[in-house]
Order: C-alpha cells, then sequence, then structure tokens
C-alpha cells in the first residue's frame, strides 16, 4: 500500500513539474510573440478604398472593408470624413458590399454599388438625410458611374444578353414532371469564360443612362454586337464618349479600341480615333474643347507601356502629348481650370501623382517613397488618395495640389491592430545581372534583427509578369520576418515601372534572363552575411509560380519551394486558359513550333527537380487551370520527387476567401519549417565569426 501512494506521489509531482515546464515554455512562447505580426492579425485588418472627395473640397467618402469571420468574406460600407478630420462616420451599414462611390455635381448626392439587395446595383444616397434609393433593378450588375455635369443622369455599362440562337435546335416536348438533363451550351466565341466569373453569357457590354433622381428604366444609347467601356460626359452633357472596337470581327483586334462620340439627341456614333493600336480613358476639359486619353501604336510587343495624346472634342488636331513613361499613366483627369491634367504613375516602387500642362511641360506633384492609390480632385485643387508603405498599411490622406508637401493623415482603419506591433525594416537593392542590367529590389529584415545572427530567407516572385512590386505594406511579408525571416522580392525584367525596354526584356523568351535577375538578388543578400545559405526558400504565385517551377528546374540551392497557381505547360495552357491574348506572348503558334512552347516550359525540366517542391491551386481557376498544377504534380509523383498538391475549393485565380488567403501562408511556413536545415521550426543560428 505504502509502495502504492508513493509512486502515485511520485506521478502526481512528474504531472505538475511536466505542465509547469509547459506553461513556462508557452509563457515565454507568447512574450516573444507580443509584439509581432502573428496570424491572428490577418482577420482583424481593414482596408480603406475608392476615396472620392466632394466637389467642394470639404468631404470625403470611402469605402472600409473588413472580413466577416462568420460569412468567411470581405465586406465593406461607405463612410465620410471631413477634411479637417474633425468628423468621421459611417454612412452605410450592413454585412454587404458597398463600394464605387461618386459624388453628385451638385455635392449633394451620392451615387454607389451595393449587393444589399442580393445583386450588385446602382444606388443613391442623399447626404443630408442619409436616405438610400436603389436605382437599378439589372440582371447584371452595372459598372463605370458617371454623372452627367448637369447633375440630371447618370452614365454607366452593362451586359445585354444576346439572345440569337447559334444553332436551333429543339428536343421533342418533355412528358409532365420529367427530369431531362440541363441543355447543351453552344460557344461560337474566342473566349466564353473569364476567372472569377466563369462561363460568361451570350451577349456585349453596352452603355445606358439613366435619371439620377427617379431611376426608373435605363435608357440603352449603344447597341450592337461590340462591348463598350469608360463612358465620358461632354460639358455640355450632350454627348458621351466610349472606347470600343466597332469593327468587323472585332473578338480578332487585339485591343485595337477607339474613342467614339455618342449624340444623345439620335444616337448618332462617330469615331474619333483610327489607329492600329488602343485608344480609351477619354477624359474632357472643363470647356468641353480637348479630349485626353491614353494609348499606342501597335508594335507587337508582349506588353506595351501607353502614352497620354490630346485631341479636340471633334477628333481633329491629335498629338502626342507625353509618351516614353516608366509605366503606363492611369487616372487622367483634367485640372479644374483647363490648363492640364493630372495623372498617377508607378515607377521603380513606389506611384506618385503628376500634372502635365497643355503646351507639354511635365512636373512631378507628389514625393516619396510610398504608393498612392485611386486619388480623387475637388474643384479647388484638394486630393483625397490612399497611401501605404513598407510599415504603413493604406492610409487616407490628403493635400492640395498647391501644395503637395502639407499631407494630412485622415483615416486609419489598422492603428489598432498594429498598436505596439514590431515590423521588419526593408532595405532597397539594386543588383546587377548576368548580363549586366540593374535590377532593383527589396530585403525585408527580420523582427528583432541581430546581425550577429543567421536568418532563413524567402525570395518571393510576383505575378504577371508584367506587374511591379512596391514599397506598399504588406502582411505575407512582415508576417514572414515576424517569425525570423529574411524576405527578398524583386522587379526582375518585364516587370512595369521601368520603361518599355524593361519590360521587353521577356519578350518572347518568359522564363528566361528574368531568372539572372533573381538568382543576382539571392546573391546580394547572401553577400549581406546574415542570410544562412543552407536555409533559402523560394515561392510566387501565377507568374511568380512559373518562375518557381522554373528555378527548381535550373538549380538544387533553395531548401524548398512552393509554386502557386503556376502555368507549367505552355502547349496545353495557351488554349484553356480563359483568354486568347497568351497566344500573342509567342511568336509562332503551338502547332507551327511546339519545341520553343517546350523549352519555355517548366515541365521540360522537371526530371532537374530536386527541391522539395509543394504546388498551390484553386480548384475552379480558369487562368491558370488547376490541371497546370496536377500536371506538375503527377510529373513529379512519378519522378518520386518529394512534393505536396494543395487544392483551395471553389477558388478562382487568387483566393477570394480571407481562410483560405491565410491558408496560403500558413501551408507556405510549414513547408519550409519541415525542410528546413533543422528539420522541424526554424530558428535563426549564431553565425561563425
Amino acid at each position: 500500500m505504502m509502495t502504492r501512494i508513493l509512486r502515485s506521489s511520485s506521478l502526481v509531482l512528474f504531472l505538475l513539474l511536466s505542465l509547469s515546464l509547459a506553461a513556462i515554455a508557452q509563457s515565454r512562447k507568447d512574450a516573444a510573440d507580443k509584439g509581432k505580426l502573428t496570424k491572428e492579425t490577418f482577420m482583424d485588418m481593414e482596408s480603406v478604398s475608392n476615396p472620392a472627395i466632394s466637389p467642394d473640397g470639404r468631404h470625403i467618402v470611402f469605402t472600409r472593408s473588413w472580413v466577416d469571420k462568420v460569412k468567411d468574406e470581405r465586406v465593406s460600407n461607405l463612410w465620410i470624413v471631413d477634411v479637417d478630420g474633425t468628423r468621421v462616420r459611417e454612412l452605410t451599414s450592413g454585412t454587404w458590399r458597398d463600394s464605387q462611390p461618386v459624388w453628385s455635381p451638385d455635392g449633394k448626392r451620392i451615387a454607389f454599388l451595393s449587393d444589399r439587395g442580393g445583386t450588385n446595383q446602382l444606388h443613391v444616397l442623399w447626404v443630408d438625410t442619409r436616405e438610400t434609393s436603389q436605382l437599378t433593378h439589372l440582371d447584371q450588375a452595372p459598372s463605370g458611374i458617371n454623372w452627367s455635369p448637369d447633375g440630371k443622369s447618370i452614365a454607366f455599362t452593362a451586359f445585354e444578353a444576346d439572345n440569337d440562337p447559334i444553332l436551333p435546335v429543339k428536343l421533342p416536348e418533355r412528358p409532365k414532371n420529367a427530369q431531362w438533363a440541363k441543355p447543351a451550351v453552344v460557344v461560337n466565341r474566342l473566349t466564353w469564360a473569364a476567372d472569377g466569373r466563369g462561363p460568361l453569357p451570350q451577349g456585349f457590354t453596352q452603355v445606358y443612362t439613366l435619371d439620377s433622381v427617379l431611376g426608373g428604366t435605363p435608357r440603352q444609347i449603344t447597341s450592337g454586337k461590340y462591348n463598350h467601356t469608360g463612358p465620358e460626359w461632354s460639358a455640355d452633357s450632350k454627348t458621351i464618349y466610349v472606347s470600343s472596337i466597332r469593327k468587323p470581327d472585332a473578338e480578332y483586334l487585339r485591343g485595337d479600341s477607339e474613342i467614339y462620340a455618342i449624340d444623345l439627341k439620335t444616337l448618332a456614333i462617330k469615331p474619333l480615333t483610327d489607329r492600329i493600336g488602343p485608344d480609351a480613358s477619354s477624359q474632357i476639359s472643363p470647356d468641353g474643347r480637348w479630349i485626353a486619353y491614353v494609348g499606342y501604336d501597335e508594335k507587337k510587343f508582349t506588353n506595351h507601356v501607353a502614352s497620354l495624346y490630346l485631341m479636340d472634342n471633334a477628333g481633329g488636331n491629335k498629338k502626342l502629348w507625353a509618351g516614353k513613361f516608366p509605366s503606363s499613366p492611369r487616372g487622367v483627369r483634367w485640372a479644374p481650370d483647363g490648363s492640364g491634367v493630372y495623372y498617377d504613375m508607378e515607377e521603380k516602387g513606389s506611384s506618385h501623382i503628376y500634372f502635365i500642362s497643355v503646351d507639354g511641360k511635365t512636373r512631378q506633384v507628389t514625393k516619396g517613397t510610398q504608393i498612392l492609390s485611386g486619388y480623387s480632385m475637388a474643384n479647388n485643387g484638394q486630393v483625397a488618395v490612399v497611401r501605404t508603405s513598407f510599415k504603413e498599411p493604406g492610409t487616407l490622406i490628403t493635400f492640395n495640389v498647391k501644395d503637395p508637401a502639407n499631407v494630412k493623415k485622415l483615416v486609419d482603419v489598422n492603428e489598432d491592430v498594429l498598436a505596439g506591433v514590431r515590423l521588419g525594416d526593408a532595405e532597397e537593392l539594386w543588383v546587377t545581372s548576368k548580363d549586366g542590367l540593374k535590377v532593383q529590389g527589396w530585403l525585408i529584415k527580420p523582427v528583432d534583427f541581430d546581425p550577429a545572427k543567421k536568418y532563413p530567407m524567402v525570395l518571393w516572385i510576383h505575378g504577371g509578369p508584367w506587374s511591379m512590386y512596391s514599397v506598399a505594406f504588406n502582411w505575407a511579408f512582415q508576417n514572414f520576418s515576424a517569425n525570423g525571416y529574411g524576405v527578398l522580392y524583386m522587379n526582375p525584367r518585364g516587370s512595369t515601372g521601368y520603361g518599355q525596354d524593361f519590360v521587353n526584356g521577356i519578350q518572347y523568351s518568359y522564363p528566361g534572363k528574368d531568372y539572372d535577375d533573381l538568382m543576382a538578388g539571392v546573391d546580394a543578400s547572401l553577400a549581406k552575411g546574415w542570410i544562412d545559405d543552407k536555409n533559402l526558400f523560394v515561392c510566387g504565385g501565377s507568374g511568380g509560380g512559373v518562375l518557381t517551377a522554373w528555378i527548381v528546374g535550373k538549380t538544387d540551392r533553395f531548401a524548398a519551394a512552393v509554386s502557386m497557381r503556376p502555368v507549367i505547360n505552355w502547349h496545353s495552357f495557351v488554349g484553356t486558359t480563359d483568354g486568347p491574348n497568351w497566344y500573342y506572348q509567342f511568336d509562332k503558334y503551338p502547332w507551327e513550333d511546339p519545341m520553343q512552347y517546350a523549352v519555355r516550359s517548366p515541365l521540360h525540366y522537371v526530371a532537374n527537380v530536386k527541391t522539395p517542391t509543394m504546388v498551390m491551386t484553386g480548384e475552379a481557376d480558369l487562368r491558370t487551370p488547376m490541371r497546370q498544377s496536377e500536371e506538375f504534380y503527377r510529373a513529379l509523383k512519378m519522378l518520386k520527387k518529394e512534393t505536396l498538391l494543395v487544392r483551395m475549393p471553389d477558388e478562382y485565380h487568387g483566393w477570394r476567401r480571407p481562410s483560405h488567403q491565410l491558408l496560403q501562408q500558413l501551408y507556405l511556413m510549414a513547408w519550409f519549417e519541415k525542410h528546413s536545415n533543422k528539420g522541424g521550426p526554424l530558428e535563426t543560428t549564431t553565425s561563425q565569426k
């Protein structure tokens, strides 16, 4: 009996000691995690977008978005703030999506889109009473909201179904209560599906106008088997300008759009441009005399950098206003006094607002290491815009173009989430590639960085490939930093923001020398001395997934890799993606020269892979269809390589559900930790001096 009691007492003491040690370990972990960007913060972070400043420059309405954790989706409402920052208040509420607010010319009403009724429709809100009225009841969501200068009408675009039978057939009459299969789907178009939307119904996007007070039945002002975008009003509200390809075989004319003027009295349509190449984004001067627009001459580049043009309102006196930009100008809008136009543009990882006068003099309005997005300008030159930088998620700021350095921060919806959180410092890198090309990138250091230690590093590759990594805040990068990783991200050749020649660096050769650019970045990072060359990891999505799969077929320097939403086999991809444009990324069709598709495909080099490689895909992806990921995974398995296939249910190209977005991060971290040189959770190691 005494022996049994002693054994029981020893067991109790052992259990108590184990629990105490576990509690101490957890306490230490909690203390270490305190003040870091943990996975729990992902669902708590919010965003601001669509800033719209009132015509008098006194108020700013914006979209505030957050995660509905119950429905696992992002929802948004409209908020309003005074320009002096004294009052911030909610305009709409509810777990739906309110977005794209646009002020009426008199500043008394706000048009916006909302799915509060079950489908996305056009609504109007009276600012003084907060009363809201639904103006449309369409089968398809409207877009491109634009008030007429007299405030009486709103123009927008919407899909119109084409019910003309393609090949009419009729089954025999079915028996009563019969449960026959769904009818066949007949397709006669070059593009019949779109990622994020699924199968496209037969029809075209047309332009409509609507009474801005009463709503009612929209008036259709365009017709025909053509798509139309960007309706813009003339100064006298009697004409609407649109961009379209109203030509025979329009679906085969790659981007050859023109600007058309539509007389609202007669609905007569007149083309104002006629060159080979796209013309779009027309903006009418305040006096109605001039039209600014964006376009380029078609030169068969895989990606074109657009220029800025000017013509009179009848389509005459066309001229190249400004060109040779680092990237295509966006957000073109006239100065209230008609002296020129403002626009925003990306360059070398930042973006800024610029101005060009009518006589062609250009100046940069804003300065600093930042990304500015969605700017809106009042009649007095006051600007509302969302700003982000390395350690600053999107915040709403305001300034006047007459004094752009005097910036006022108005709304920071993540101040509470990031209070006391330490973030990793970012260092800009300029590296020299194998052929001498200078390439820009950034290296984020681990939180609480100690130069006497060695740290693992993730090379994260952007998609596109024609896009630009920037100085914007990135939660995923900072979360890796919080977990002791360095993060390297770069803009290899083909990226935008560095001019047409840089973009052309992957003309008919992607992937190619961009691989050399990325490896030069890795080498430059290792030269810093604090990165563990045995713990290098690589990942990327879409175009970044292509390069990740390409890299593991070319080198074994990485401990593990994750290729997300990749293209693996160009030959099978070009005919199954959701549009024909990728055929133009090669100088011949696949049936003319199948080998050029093979040698540019990561599948061609799969036998070389030694790196443990996870493949991640969306089951509903129409851009880089899931079969691409499965083709790579199957090849890796056939060769008995270490691999996993992760499929996100119901997801298109890029995850829509917040839980899936977070899962991506967790799978990346788990795969890298599994294949670290320690074989467990990564820990920093003291460097040998």
